[in-house]
């Protein structure tokens, strides 16, 4: 069962409060406080289920990797994050967003970092393809493996003990 995502002009508890509540659930402390933080960090920011268990930590939340992982897989089920499979079996989540919802990342597959981009000509190819297949295109999200400036040119080391300079 899809959900669409809450209404954002209820304000965020409000509208998750309402969709948990359809849902047969309810708005625990850590369900709120963990689409809070996403919410704080803003769009485009893409943490891992450790990254979050560790910020919510950082601030004192006393919740349970595994509370985390639940939370992160219904939130993103009811449309207010958004999942980014990694290629390397890696998960990412980062806040939804209607007018986030074209957009694509650079994916270092050495370090991790992820950069978001915007091209309306992948969008176009997408269009193209899926009429071409007799699809509709409802988002399109492009993921694309390289190696970040820091991980392509990585810099020699610095020598500092002079004995070992020849």
């Amino acid at each position: 069962m899809t959900m669409s995502p809450p209404d954002a002009s209820e304000g965020p508890s409000q509208g998750l409060r309402s969709s948990l509540h359809d849902r047969g659930q309810r708005l625990t402390p850590q369900r709120e406080r963990m689409l809070e933080l996403f919410e704080r960090l803003g769009e485009g920011r893409h943490l891992s289920a450790e990254e979050t268990h560790q910020k919510l930590r950082d601030r004192g939340e006393q919740v349970s990797l595994a509370t985390v992982y639940r939370t992160l897989r219904l939130l993103s089920g009811m449309g207010l994050l958004k999942e980014l499979e990694l290629a390397e079996g890696g998960r990412r989540f980062e806040l939804a967003g209607q007018d986030h919802r074209h957009h694509h990342h650079l994916v270092c597959v050495r370090c991790g970092r992820i950069e978001e981009f915007e091209d309306a000509s992948v969008l176009a190819a997408a269009e193209q393809a899926a009429e071409r297949h007799g699809f509709r295109v409802l988002e399109g999200v492009l993921n694309v493996r390289a190696l970040c400036p820091a991980c392509r040119d990585p810099q020699p080391p610095l020598v500092t003990d002079p004995s070992t300079q020849a």
